[in-house]
């Protein structure tokens, strides 16, 4: 009987420490379904600046299902997950963390679950081990997504199977400044949810800095979602309707006698209000248009500087995936 590719596609970021357990736990999960399954594993090094490649080529010399992808520098998970997709040949790919708080251990269930006709199997975070800070985060910037995306799990997900008429949709996809979860749920495919407990990162520290989770939501809110533009609208109005009923009062006022809030403090709080709404609109403007301005530039969304040994720009590496 022939047996189904599943791809295994890693980003990697500072995870020297940690690399290799998470090799070692997700070969462990798919030699439990070798009967059915053989693996590639696509793990695309981000600029790490440990030793996290050269654990990467260790891995490789060992195993020949593995690829390695090097960036020149620090483009980012979504660059690097965009890269290793790409160069994912199975027919269905897993995309999992190297952090080891995602547990390999539900990968039999993914695939039961696309074997028996998901598209999409997504593992969501229903809880997490993670301090308060992240946890309220995370609330928050998932409930505001979901009000553009209902179908978006309550803790989001990131470790997710794609199966290969998803993933060809996917990649098809040719924009910068993505939204991967959004990219996904959007394509309409058949989907199923398998909830997890989210561990705590035992080795290592986490380089997704709080910067770097605000470059992805406003990603999220401004590329895959209407919702700034009717907040400028609401804002708008709701301005307007406020400063109707404050010029009706000063009218009733004068009708019978009355000055109604005297002094400059009425006119200052005015003032901050709608300049503080006008410099928020603005912002959010100037964020949509510095989005179209990096689309049209048209730079690359990252630079491979080696790939299983070979020099290759990312143009070379596009035409020989394409191919």
């Amino acid at each position: 009987m022939r047996k189904h590719v599943v791809s295994i596609v890693i980003p990697i970021y500072c995870n020297e420490e940690s690399v290799r357990d998470t090799y070692s736990q997700v070969r462990s999960e798919l030699d439990k379904v070798q009967d059915e399954y053989t693996y590639e594993f696509v793990f695309v090094d981000d600029g790490s600046l440990d030793g996290s490649y050269d654990v990467l080529r260790d891995i490789r010399t060992h195993d020949s299902a593995v690829r390695v992808i090097r960036f020149t520098r620090n483009f980012g998970q979504m660059a690097a997950l965009t890269a290793g997709l790409k160069r994912a040949s199975g027919e269905c790919c897993i995309t999992i963390s190297a952090d080891l708080q995602d547990p390999a251990s539900l990968i039999p269930e993914m695939l039961e679950k696309w074997a028996a006709g998901s598209e999409i199997v997504i593992c969501s975070r229903m809880s997490r081990d993670d301090g308060f800070a992240e946890r309220w985060q995370s609330r928050l910037a998932y409930g505001l997504l979901r009000l553009s995306h209902p179908q978006m799990p309550k803790g989001g997900f990131d470790y997710v199977l794609i199966g290969r008429n998803a993933l060809d949709s996917f990649n098809s996809v040719d924009n910068r400044n993505r939204y991967f979860q959004g990219d996904l749920l959007w394509s309409g495919y058949s989907t199923s949810v398998i909830p997890y407990h989210r561990r705590e990162r035992t080795k290592g520290k986490s380089g997704y800095t709080f910067w770097k989770k605000m470059k992805n939501f406003l990603d999220a809110i401004l590329v895959a979602s209407y919702l700034p533009i009717r907040f400028i609208s609401f804002i708008g109005l709701l301005t307007s309707l406020i400063g109707l009923v404050y010029a009706l009062t000063v009218i009733a006022a004068w009708a019978f006698g009355y000055v109604p809030f005297s002094g400059w403090a009425p006119i200052i709080i005015i003032n901050l209000i709608v300049g503080g709404m006008t410099i928020i609109t603005l912002g959010i403007i100037g964020e949509y248009i510095w989005r179209i301005y990096d689309e049209v530039r048209k730079r690359p969304n990252y630079i491979v500087l080696d790939e299983e040994g070979g020099q290759k720009s990312i143009v070379e590496s596009r035409k020989r995936v394409s191919t």
